[in-house]
Order: structure tokens, then C-alpha cells, then sequence
């Protein structure tokens, strides 16, 4: 029996062909009760293939010791130990199928835990980002993140809901690339179903650049080559300059834009769905007017996360912010282009150009094949201090 996949907000629903099919209408708690010949599975460090009858049956692993009393069965492997400059592979699944949840959460320093995701046959990754920016933590420290798409919960628990349609394999990676071994605590959650021809694949990239040279244009993505649509930008911003930082624009160059963009955005807090520099203007117990930044999360869009100096040696301004196209996915046809300006302002009322300490995370789908990423920067220049 066939099956249709729906890419809804934060789940996804398959219902058989001999149903009404659920065309263009988000998986919400209005429909979820429709059945579906899917089958659920999952991985995690208690059963790494995700077959059937398979899981808790371990007799060794990380928790062996706590459970030397009460034997197999009694967590006795609810994680695994990824050794400095090794490579561990989370998931290899056999398709068709799609990743509905993923949860870990990893120790050591996140900047330095690289996240990759393999589709089909490919050798390139679809997805290749340091976890901790995938996740939306760009700074290596907990925020706390709600949304439709990733959720970022106390004691860094990181989820993610982006659906991930494959026909046939998923493989997922974790590399760390640091001097010491971490632990990591991870569950994917899949189903293995058929998948409909225009079901596109998730990919994410990362990019860094500090400082940001004089008058260039942070390039968030380019060179994405196919048809696809952009559906999410994750930035982790580090302010260099006093004042205000976020009045440059967002553009979108698509389907052969060369100068001027078909989408131009009017401002950073403008197009994470803030406004006037997200301040809200509250008067203290003395009655004085209080200036500051204030964290927002909603389903599509917030900041999340904002770090001020300390006034002894963490002095800079840090920001995490996230936007998700979720309702508004920004369609191309052949190729796309994505960049933001750093701007601020001068004394005299004029914009003054920035060089900020720059990193984002950019979410889309597209058909295969992917033009190749841009090479993952340097362990050097991943590192924030």
C-alpha cells in the first residue's frame, strides 16, 4: 500500500493511499488520529540498528558498572564514548523512511563535535555543521530554545523536529575533532515507509567568518545549485562595536540574481520577527527607563539567547538567533544565494559598517544531487573565545 508523506510544523503523519490525503494541511492534533501503515523505530546507544525486538538487550557498555547487580535489560548501555579525533556513526538505516526526532545530548565543547548526515549513496554530506550550532547553541552554552523545529531543553537536552524523507539509506556521523574523548547520550527516532516523488532532502550548512571583512556582505549560504526551498537561519552573532548592531538587511538571490536580490529584507531584528533593536522599555523600581535586549521565543522565530559582558573578561555582546520558513518556505527553481549585511550605527546618524565575529546555520530542501559545501573551517577558526 502506498503512503503519502506530509512535512507538517514539528511532526510528520503518512496515511494510505485509500484515504483522502491530507493536501497542503499541516500534521497538527486535528488529524493525528489518521492511521498509517508506517512502522516506527529508533536508535539509540541501547539499540544501534533499530530492528525490531532488538533494544535493551546489551551486556556491556557505559553503564555496565551501575547495573552489575540487576544484569541485561537494566540500562546497561544508554550511551556511548566518541574518542578524541574519531569519528562515531549514530545511525545507518536502510530506506525509504524518515528521521522524525532527534535527541542527544553531547558533552565537551559542542564548536568541536561535527554533526553529518548522508542521504542515499552519497560520499558529500547533505548536512555538516558543529552540533552545538545545528541545535541553535552557537556559543557553547545553554539558552533555552522553543520552537517548532528545535527545542533546546534544561540540562542541555538538544531536539530537533525537522522531518528527513530518504529512499534509500540515512547515515549519521558525529566526529569529534577534540583532545579529549566525549560522552554521548542520543536517541533517532524514524519510520520506515514509502516516500512520494517530490519529497525533497534536508540539508544544513554552517559558516563562520571573524572578523567580517570592511563592507563585504556575510554570505549565510551560496552556491546551491537544484530545486529546492530554504526553510531556517540559525545565527550566532558576536558584537565587536558599541551600539546598535542589527540594522543590515537580509537577501535572497535566486534563479539567476546577479547585483540586486528578488527578496531584500529592511533589518536583522526586521527578519528574525522582532523590531526596534528588541527593546521593550521597561522602568526600573525607581521609576527610570531601562534599555535592554529582551529574549523572545515563539514557533517560528526568536532570540533566544543573549550574552552580555560581564565587565571583567567576557566583555563581548554574543546573540543566538533563529528564524524558521516553516510557513513561508522561500522557493527557488535552479540556484540560490543568501547573505546579511553588518550594520550599525555612528554618532552623526549614519550607518556605520561592522566587522562582527559571524556564524550561522542554514536549513533547506532540495532534490538531489547537492552542489558540493564550502570546506568546514579550521579547528582554529571554530573556536570561540
Amino acid at each position: 500500500m502506498r503512503s503519502t508523506i506530509f512535512l507538517g510544523c514539528c511532526l510528520m503523519f503518512f496515511c494510505s493511499a485509500a484515504q483522502q490525503p491530507f493536501s497542503g494541511i499541516d500534521v497538527h492534533m486535528g488529524n493525528i488520529y489518521r492511521l498509517s501503515p508506517a512502522k516506527s523505530r529508533s536508535i539509540s546507544p541501547e539499540n544501534f540498528t533499530g530492528e525490531k525486538g532488538k533494544g535493551g538487550m546489551a551486556t556491556t557498555g557505559t553503564g555496565s558498572n551501575a547495573s552489575r547487580e540487576l544484569g541485561q535489560g537494566w540500562k546497561v548501555s544508554p550511551s556511548v564514548k566518541i574518542k578524541a579525533g574519531s569519528t562515531f556513526t549514530l545511525a545507518d538505516i536502510a530506506g525509504p523512511g524518515s528521521i522524525q526526532h532527534i535527541w542527544m545530548t553531547p558533552t565537551g565543547n559542542w564548536r568541536y563535535s561535527i554533526l553529518r548526515i548522508y542521504w542515499d549513496d552519497e560520499t558529500e554530506p547533505s548536512v555538516e555543521c558543529p552540533v552545538g550550532d545545528f541545535f541553535g547553541m552557537g556559543w557553547g552554552q545553554y539558552a533555552k530554545l522553543t520552537s517548532l523545529a528545535v527545542n533546546v531543553n534544561p540540562g542541555s537536552a538538544f531536539n530537533c523536529y525537522w522531518p528527513m524523507p530518504f529512499r534509500k539509506k540515512c547515515r549519521i556521523t558525529m566526529e569529534n575533532i577534540a583532545d579529549a574523548d566525549m560522552i554521548l547520550y542520543y536517541q533517532v527516532d524514524y519510520i520506515l515507509t514509502q516516500v512520494e516523488n517530490d519529497a525533497a532532502y534536508f540539508h544544513a550548512q554552517f559558516r563562520r567568518v571573524n572578523p567580517l571583512p570592511y563592507k563585504q556582505d556575510y554570505v549565510l549560504t551560496e552556491g546551491i545549485k537544484g530545486r529546492g526551498h530554504y526553510v531556517g537561519t540559525y545565527i550566532a552573532w558576536g558584537v565587536h562595536n558599541n551600539g546598535w548592531w542589527g540594522e543590515g538587511e537580509i537577501k535572497f538571490f535566486m534563479d539567476g540574481d546577479q547585483q540586486f536580490p528578488t527578496i531584500c529584507g529592511t533589518g536583522t531584528e526586521d527578519y528574525f520577527c522582532g523590531s526596534y533593536n528588541f527593546d521593550t522599555r521597561r522602568k526600573n523600581e525607581a521609576g527610570v527607563e531601562i534599555h535592554e535586549y529582551t529574549p523572545f521565543l515563539t514557533p517560528y522565530a526568536g532570540l533566544h539567547q543573549v550574552i552580555r559582558g560581564d565587565g571583567l573578561y567576557n566583555v563581548m555582546q554574543r546573540f543566538g538567533l533563529y528564524r524558521w520558513h516553516i510557513n513561508d518556505p522561500i522557493r527557488f527553481e535552479k540556484d540560490l544565494k543568501v547573505t546579511i549585511q553588518a550594520l550599525g550605527w555612528k554618532n552623526n546618524g549614519t550607518y556605520l559598517v561592522l566587522q562582527d565575529d559571524i556564524a550561522s546555520v542554514v536549513f533547506w530542501y532540495q532534490s538531489e544531487p547537492h552542489a558540493p559545501f564550502p570546506k568546514l573551517p579550521s579547528r582554529e577558526k571554530l573556536e570561540v573565545n
